[in-house]
């Protein structure tokens, strides 16, 4: 048996894809939902997975810090410096800015959030799961979820 508890946020982001042929190669935007999942085999004796409410509220609060109406660039991406240069909101990705890659970046934050948090033994962040338009998403799945 286990138990979840899944946080849900949208935020607004423009990236590109410059290493991809296509149209994603332009600088475009999307509405984005990210889902979060947390998991644990047994819940503490307060009967919790983890200290939700407070999981919400720093996850969220990273989201909107960090990629809500800004711009999510991959490291060589030359239009890194000019928006930078411009006072524009920008997060540097370490490869690029896929919705993969997205799901991942944000299955990190929400690891290192829930450390900090008082969580149920074992408490992980199991699935991630992004969508960057509503027919289009990737999930992330931590690896011992893999089959």
């Amino acid at each position: 048996m286990s138990h979840s508890v899944t946080v849900r946020h949208n935020f607004e982001t423009g990236h590109r894809l410059p290493h991809l042929p296509g149209k994603c190669q332009s600088l475009h935007g999307h509405s984005w939902w990210a889902e979060v999942t947390v998991t644990a085999p047994e819940l503490t004796p307060g009967g919790l997975v983890a200290e939700f409410g407070q999981l919400k509220k720093d996850l969220r609060a990273w989201i909107d810090q960090h990629l809500d109406h800004g711009t999510m660039l991959g490291a060589q991406d030359a239009l890194l410096p000019v928006l930078r240069s411009h006072g524009c909101k920008v997060f540097e990705v370490a490869g690029w800015p896929t919705v993969e890659a997205t799901a991942e970046l944000l299955a990190h934050v929400a690891g290192d959030i829930l450390y900090d948090l008082p969580r149920a033994q074992y408490a992980h962040v199991s699935r991630v799961h992004v969508t960057e338009t509503h027919v289009n998403g990737a999930t992330w799945e931590h690896p011992g979820a893999a089959s």
